[in-house]
Parts: C-alpha cells; sequence; structure tokens
C-alpha cells in the first residue's frame, strides 16, 4: 500500500521533520523578498517570443503548399503551443506573477491555448492536485482517472488497455486534460451526478468551439487557397504540443522514486510534512536552460510541487537549496534524464496492466509503489532514524533506500 506515516518512510525524527519544514519556509521567505524586475524582464521577453514564433508561423503557413513554409509553419507553431502551454499559461494561472498586479498578466484573467476551460483548471490542477498530490483517491492526477499508475489502484479487467489508454491519452492531451475536471472516477463510484458532469461537459464544449474556430477555420481562412494545407499543420502543431506536454508531466509524476501515500498520511499533515510529501512525490528531469524553458521549468517538478506560485525562473536557483537540504537531511533527490524518466513511467503503465498475481516485489516494496513496511528489517535488527550515535551521521531514506538495494529485506505482513 502507499505510504501511512511519512516520517518513518523518510527516516526522519520529529524534530528532524520541524527542522526541515522551517528551511523550506525560509526559502519561500527569501524568493519572496527578491523577486521583482529582473523576474518581470524574464516574463515580458517570454511573451516576446512566443508571440513572435506563433506570428512567424502563421506567416509561414500562408505558403504552406510550399513544404519548406509548411514545416518552418510547423516548427514554429509548435514551440509557440508548448512555450503559452507550460512557461506561460501554466505557470501565470498558478499565480506566480500576481505581484506584479499586471491585469493582462494575472491568474484570474489569463485563458490559455487549450482545450481545457481555465476556470476548471485551476480548480483540478491548482487546488485539488497540488493540495492532495499522490493521495490515492484524493489526487485524480494519480492516472488522470483512466490509468492504473500504483497497485493501491485495485485492478480491474479494463486495465487491461493501460498501454493503450496511455497512448490516446499522449496524443490528444490537451482533451484529455479538459476532460479531467469532470472527474470520471467520482462518477463510476456515483460519487458524481451525470447532471454535475453535463455542467462541466458544457463549459468545456465552449472551450472546445473556440479552439477548432481559431485553429481549423479562422487562421486556415487567411490562408486562402492554402487552407488545406493549414490545417494539417494547425493539427501536427497541436499533436507535438499534445506529446511534449503530456511527457512532462508523466516524467515528473509517475517514474521511480515518486511515490504515492495515503489518506491515513495526508489526516496528520502539517506544513512541514506538506513539503516532504511534495518532494518525496515529485521528479525532476535533467535539464540546461533551453531544456528547462521549454519545459516550463518543469523539469524543476520537485520545486514546483513545494513553491507551486513563486516564478518559475526561480526554480533552478530554489533547486540548489533543495538539493543541499536532501545532502543535510539524507533524503533522496529524484531526477534523471528525460528518456530514463519516461520508460520508468511508461513500464509501470505496462505491467499495471496486468493483475497484481502476475507481478514480481508487493504493493508495499515495487518501483512504483511503496510503504514504510519495505523498511521492515530483520529479527534482531533495530532500524535506524536521525544521527547515528556511534558514527556521528545522518541515517536517512537515501541511505536506507541504498541498503535496500545492496540487501533487501524482508517486508512484514
Amino acid at each position: 500500500m502507499a505510504i501511512t506515516d511519512i516520517d518513518r518512510y523518510a527516516h526522519l525524527t520529529e524534530a528532524d521533520v520541524e527542522a526541515l519544514g522551517a528551511e523550506f519556509d525560509q526559502i519561500r521567505r527569501d524568493i519572496e523578498e527578491v523577486r521583482g524586475e529582473e523576474d518581470a524582464r524574464y516574463l515580458h521577453r517570454a511573451i516576446s517570443l512566443q508571440r513572435g514564433l506563433a506570428a512567424t508561423g502563421r506567416v509561414a503557413l500562408m505558403f504552406s503548399n510550399r513544404k519548406p513554409a509548411w514545416a518552418l509553419g510547423v516548427a514554429a507553431l509548435s514551440a509557440a503551443k508548448i512555450i503559452e502551454n507550460m512557461e506561460l499559461g501554466h505557470n501565470v494561472m498558478h499565480g506566480q506573477w500576481d505581484w506584479m498586479n499586471d491585469p493582462e498578466i494575472h491568474s484570474s484573467s489569463w485563458e490559455w491555448d487549450s482545450t481545457c476551460p481555465s476556470v476548471q483548471w485551476k480548480h483540478s490542477h491548482n487546488f485539488v492536485h497540488h493540495k492532495y498530490t499522490n493521495i490515492v483517491g484524493l489526487d485524480d492526477d494519480v492516472g488522470y482517472g483512466i490509468l492504473r499508475v500504483t497497485r493501491d489502484q485495485p485492478w480491474e479487467w479494463w486495465n487491461l488497455g493501460n498501454t493503450f489508454y496511455n497512448l490516446m491519452l499522449g496524443t490528444f492531451f490537451e482533451f484529455g486534460v479538459a476532460l479531467h475536471h469532470v472527474e470520471t472516477e467520482k462518477l463510476r463510484k456515483k460519487e458524481k451526478t451525470l447532471s454535475q458532469a453535463f455542467k462541466d461537459l458544457r463549459i468545456i464544449a465552449r472551450k472546445v468551439g473556440k479552439q477548432t474556430a481559431k485553429d481549423y477555420v479562422v487562421y486556415p481562412a487567411l490562408s486562402g487557397l492554402n487552407w488545406k494545407t493549414t490545417i494539417t499543420a494547425n493539427f501536427t502543431a497541436n499533436i507535438i504540443r499534445n506529446y511534449w506536454t503530456y511527457m512532462v508531466i508523466f516524467c515528473g509524476h509517475f517514474p521511480d522514486g515518486a511515490e504515492k501515500f495515503t489518506l491515513e498520511e495526508y489526516e496528520t499533515e502539517d506544513q512541514a510534512r506538506w513539503y516532504l510529501r511534495q518532494m518525496l512525490g515529485s521528479a525532476n528531469i535533467n535539464a540546461g536552460p533551453v531544456m528547462r524553458f521549454a519545459t516550463g521549468n518543469l523539469s524543476h517538478q520537485i520545486e514546483h510541487h513545494m513553491y507551486p506560485d513563486l516564478p518559475s525562473y526561480r526554480y533552478e536557483e530554489i533547486g540548489v537549496r533543495v538539493r543541499e537540504l536532501c545532502e543535510k537531511y539524507d533524503l533522496p533527490y529524484t531526477s534523471g534524464s528525460i528518456l530514463v524518466q519516461y520508460f520508468q513511467s511508461f513500464r509501470t503503465i505496462a505491467k499495471l496492466a496486468l493483475p497484481d498475481a502476475f507481478l514480481k516485489a508487493t504493493s508495499d516494496d515495487a518501483p512504483e509503489t511503496a510503504s514504510e513496511l519495505r523498511f521492515a528489517v530483520r529479527e534482531g535488527v533495530q532500524q535506524q532514524f536521525g544521527v547515528d550515535p556511534v558514527t556521528g551521521k545522518r541515517r536517512g531514506l537515501r541511505t536506507a533506500l541504498r541498503e535496500l538495494k545492496e540487501k533487501p529485506v524482508q517486508v512484514a505482513g
């Protein structure tokens, strides 16, 4: 099962957790004090770049009957859509730039280039996902209502289609995100009525209609005789944006080391343990400046989950300090290349299409599912937490995980 006692899983004493929480709070205060003109310049440059790429793509597609112009249009438009969704829309609607008091760049007014209505996204993502991150049964992002990504989700016959659903979700990711607010899991459990779902669907339908008209009617019409090739280019750009967004999101949430949690853990949670849950439940992508920008700085998914309303421009700076605290408290800082992170995510999705009886490991000690019981020790050996009185070194989760790999421990129960 998922983690029920985060202190025990992290191998931290109560004093450790409180001290760690205070240091995370200090990071927030420090960033809030220094954000200012430099951050604003970064944002305005990003907006200018995005609009320039979009304009370049639209102009190129007026000549889309020629293959070079079609390719240029697709490339520029794909980049523009990725930047708008990842670095601008996602982060602006998180309130990262509300401190600027700019009515045009504010979480209350921004509507992004996506079929998902911003008003619904801010509830299903900002509130539900970021409050209940990776809590099985509360966070709908744990599988998006259609994928089995942890053994804490009981296997049902329709999970055999896990890999197919994954392909469809990646291809049409913006629609998957749009339908997220419908809460299909609650519909299946009859915790939400069909009338409530239809109300959500009407709002989604209006946004889908606007996006469809823009990409497949208005802009193709502006291309005149090249309207058909413009439609294919717009469709291609949307698919590229969908796959990229999907891949970045999955790499931040489903690789090995991105842990899941139970309602029991959440019910006793304070701010310090909320930080700890966000950190243990997320994973980063190793990235340079260009990759970071292309992901909307969600290559720093750990930092984003800990500080979702701080400017994305600061995540690299924040990450340095978070890694230092991980070293200090002997905690893992889950990060890897985008290919490795996605391979692990896809492997989890593929194997969990099968019933647990066909799988190795246990529901407490599998790569995608873990609990504090994975560290149950052999008879006569006592588990260590905090600073080792003999060596003076801190023995935390990172050391415990390493020892587990070197000499596997039998899981109790």
